[in-house]
């Protein structure tokens, strides 16, 4: 493949897309075959320069991890400069993620807070650099049932979903709404990077995988916590991996005459026992009578 740096925006991006197409399209095609050489496509300078792109269009591009560092900061430096930088430490193996910097926000209507973790702005380049790379892959093993956090999918798709078989002319009767606590939080490292395994042989890739699950968290007071599970809610990468962590609790045979639908999450059990919290924090079933 060809690997030499991209005159613009747009033909990295087209060059991106031209190997997750392939990715995705094997991943379909074959159920049990696994990917390696995986890490060379996340170091492509295309793969950088598009993961910088995404991530400087995000409005939290303005907020700062723990080293303080905006997008501004990285367009004075010179965006050529820092993902070049980025790419060497990445594959000369010096590359080490900072603790994510934690940021609490009020739960709506509820007086409690939730905790997010702000990565350092270079941290999510490289962490949107892997999303690029693992997803066409993984979305290959979600079931079309499943709405959360997925590309080209959103909750009004569920929504309809739901208003589709609580139509007169089908047959649920009851729609059942739950809420995953601490999903993100109590995500298994070792269930997770188990699944992980499951498609992507490429050591380096899953190391990478694992850094970030390890990076720890700086609290609001000053301290190191360690994170021994989960993986941040607000990073990049962990909604990615929130839905592969579910295949581990959840049923993925396609086996047609399913009883049950899920917004979020599929459900392949029989109608007495739905499926919940498979693909996303919250979950809602619709039961037939």
């Amino acid at each position: 493949m060809n690997t030499s740096a991209p005159l613009d925006a747009k033909s990295a991006e087209e060059r991106v897309l031209g190997w997750q197409t392939k990715l995705h399209r094997w991943a379909v095609e074959d159920e049990e075959k696994r990917f390696g050489d995986l890490f060379n496509l996340l170091c492509d300078p295309a793969t950088l320069l598009v993961a910088w792109e995404r991530v400087k269009r995000n409005r939290g591009s303005k907020t700062a991890g723990v080293d303080g560092q905006t997008r501004w900061r990285i367009e004075q430096q010179g965006v050529e400069k820092v993902l070049g930088e980025l790419r060497q430490s990445l594959r000369d193996r010096t590359y080490v993620p900072l603790p994510v910097r934690e940021h609490q926000i009020p739960k709506r209507g509820s007086g409690e807070v939730r905790s997010l973790g702000i990565p350092a702005l270079r941290d999510r380049i490289v962490q949107m650099a892997a999303k690029l790379v693992l997803e066409p892959i993984m979305e290959a093993d979600f079931q079309p049932c499943s709405y959360g956090f997925r590309p080209g999918r959103r909750a009004q798709d569920a929504i309809e979903q739901v208003r589709f078989f609580i139509n007169p002319h089908r047959s649920c009767e009851w729609v059942i709404e739950g809420d995953v606590q601490d999903c993100f939080g109590s995500i298994h490292h070792g269930l997770l990077m188990a699944e992980l395994r499951r498609r992507v042989t490429d050591k380096r890739l899953l190391a990478l995988v694992r850094q970030f699950l390890g990076a720890g968290i700086m609290t609001q007071q000053g301290s190191l916590t360690a994170t021994p599970s989960g993986t941040p809610q607000g990073a990049i990468l962990s909604p990615l991996l929130a839905n592969v962590a579910s295949r581990c609790s959840t049923a993925t045979s396609r086996r047609p005459g399913k009883h049950t639908r899920s917004s979020n999450a599929c459900a392949d059990e029989p109608r007495a026992t739905p499926a919940i919290g498979s693909s996303a924090t919250r979950t809602i079933v619709c039961r037939e009578r």
